[in-house]
């Protein structure tokens, strides 16, 4: 199995967000709300427990959950600085 660094991560879930926005501004907006709060959530949980006590959950998981987060925040400042704002909110 091909192991992939945690920037090849990101840029793979920037690009898919990025395709995602330039198909439906609207579902990517919501996607990118829905998806980033549930990974950021589950990370912000993930270092509060790993603070707590310590457990056996590998480093990747943490860089993971955290490139994830912050992928569709990219993809969302990407986009909006090239086309200048949400169609779907001006009519």
């Amino acid at each position: 199995m091909l192991k992939l660094r945690p920037v090849e991560i990101l840029l793979i879930e920037v690009v898919f967000y990025i395709f995602l926005w330039l198909v439906d501004e609207y579902l990517a907006t919501m996607l990118s709300l829905i998806f980033g709060s549930i990974f950021m959530l589950l990370w912000l949980i993930s270092i509060v427990v790993e603070w707590i006590e310590r457990s056996k959950v590998p480093r990747w998981y943490f860089s993971f959950m955290l490139m994830s987060a912050l992928a569709p925040l990219i993809a969302a400042i990407i986009f909006l600085s090239i086309s200048g704002g949400l169609e779907w909110l001006k009519t």
